[in-house]
């Protein structure tokens, strides 16, 4: 019974240091200044920003309006929905949250950096 109880104690410590060291969803990499990465928790891996976000959107049904360079109508759009808009700067996904379009980030709350990247700094010009 005690080396049960030590092998589970390891095993919980093992599983705990494992998630200490992971970092939290969203977590921006910006080492290259070519290619930022981002961590997906839920892949276990970096990849690039609009990875990322296609797989976020992916999780949720998928992309509402796509790559896009108009905003759709207001009358059309749904609490949470999504488009990646394309400016002259960059992509940028957006995510409609209480009543307006917002940045995903920044109804997400992942890394500050995306706000950073591509168009994202110039959405709302």
């Amino acid at each position: 019974m005690a080396i049960r109880s030590a092998l589970f104690v390891l095993l919980l410590t093992a599983i705990a240091t494992a998630l200490a060291q992971a970092p939290a969803n969203g977590t921006v990499d910006k080492s290259s200044a070519k290619a930022w990465k981002a961590w997906d928790a839920q892949a276990g891996e970096w990849t690039d920003i609009e990875t990322f976000w296609l797989r976020y959107t992916k999780r949720k049904g998928g992309l509402t309006y796509g790559p896009t360079t108009q905003y759709p109508k207001y009358e059309d759009v749904n609490e949470l929905d999504t488009l990646l808009i394309q400016l002259p700067q960059g992509p940028c996904l957006m995510e409609f949250f209480h009543t307006r379009w917002r940045r995903a980030n920044d109804v997400r709350r992942w890394d500050d950096a995306f706000n950073e990247y591509g168009g994202c700094p110039h959405v709302f010009d």
